[in-house]
């Protein structure tokens, strides 16, 4: 390992959950039975067999679907810390997507893993509820500029939502506008438009009743201060206070996701790798198209984690 390497952790948001997830770690490790029996007491009833065994619509729902996936990753890195002798080179920074938040959050020791997990649940809950009251969808835009989404954005009332990498971005808004906005980014030269399976218009003002019924919940949450720094989704920079954190996951639920900029914020400081932890490689997938001179790796199960050395190493 060469001394010189600065390393960020990054952590998956919804839409990377998958039917058996979880389960090789839940059978292999101390440590990862114990997050799924964590997540279990506390949210009263079996989260881990919906992971293990599904059903994947009943997985796929966004109340139960985000629980899920911060349970897998603190899961996967609870076993990491287990397994690894030397360990992981220890991150300079931490970063999520959307609900990956949270489980950048706990990594670094910001809130516990039963907080975050209650919180996950509850932050999936109050977004599927708000996109009832105000039903909505998420488009993947793939070969439009940010520059001329915007302005199809302006004209149907829809919001860019996540800004990922180089050539794709994703629009929200409630179904009619986004269906408006789907048929002109194809007018316009869009490569292609694809539907997310989402149940709502997330990160935009169409969440604003999860905004609310969230910032009760998180009024008696205790914070601890960010000893490593996180990169905020909404800003692209470093979060260092506790209060500075509730802000941000309070913000995040309305405003878009500025992924590609705060992976060039932290390779700009000097992180030449990035690890991403927990279900999916999506995130990887994103950070080479962002930037292909840097080092990624992927650990999502027993078999990653158990040649996490030799992973390292290649």
């Amino acid at each position: 390992m060469v001394e010189s390497t600065k390393v960020a952790y990054v952590f998956p948001g919804q839409g990377s959950q998958w039917v058996g997830m979880g389960r090789d770690l839940y059978y292999g490790f101390d440590s990862a039975r114990a997050v799924f029996n964590t997540a279990d007491e506390t949210l009263g009833f079996s989260l881990s067999k919906l992971c293990f065994n599904g059903p994947e619509e009943e997985l796929r729902q966004t109340e139960n679907a985000q629980p899920a996936i911060v349970t897998v990753s603190l899961a996967c890195l609870s076993a990491i810390r287990d397994i690894s002798i030397n360990g992981l080179p220890a991150p300079v920074f931490v970063a999520g997507h959307s609900l990956g938040e949270y489980t950048a959050l706990a990594a670094i020791g910001v809130l516990g893993f039963g907080t975050t997990i209650y919180l996950s649940c509850q932050r999936g809950r109050l977004m599927h509820q708000a996109a009832l009251k105000e039903p909505g969808g998420m488009a993947a835009i793939i070969g439009l500029s940010q520059f001329e989404l915007a302005k199809i954005c302006a004209e149907t009332g829809t919001q860019i939502a996540n800004i990922n990498c180089p050539g794709q971005l994703v629009v929200s808004g409630a179904k009619y506008n986004l269906s408006q906005a789907i048929a002109l980014a194809e007018a316009r030269g869009a490569y292609r438009a694809i539907l997310l399976p989402v149940s709502g218009a997330f990160h935009t003002p169409l969440m604003q009743p999860a905004v609310d019924g969230m910032a009760e919940i998180l009024g008696n949450i205790s914070f601890n201060k960010p000893l490593i720094p996180i990169i905020g989704n909404i800003t692209a920079q470093p979060i260092a206070t506790a209060e500075s954190v509730k802000t941000e996951l309070l913000g995040q639920l309305c405003h878009g996701v500025l992924w590609q900029r705060s992976i060039e914020y932290m390779i700009d400081k000097g992180v030449t790798t990035f690890i991403e932890i927990g279900p999916g490689k999506v995130l990887s997938g994103l950070i080479r198209r962002i930037n292909g001179n840097v080092k990624t790796l992927s650990i999502g199960d027993i078999e990653d984690i158990k040649n996490i050395e030799t992973i390292y190493r290649e």
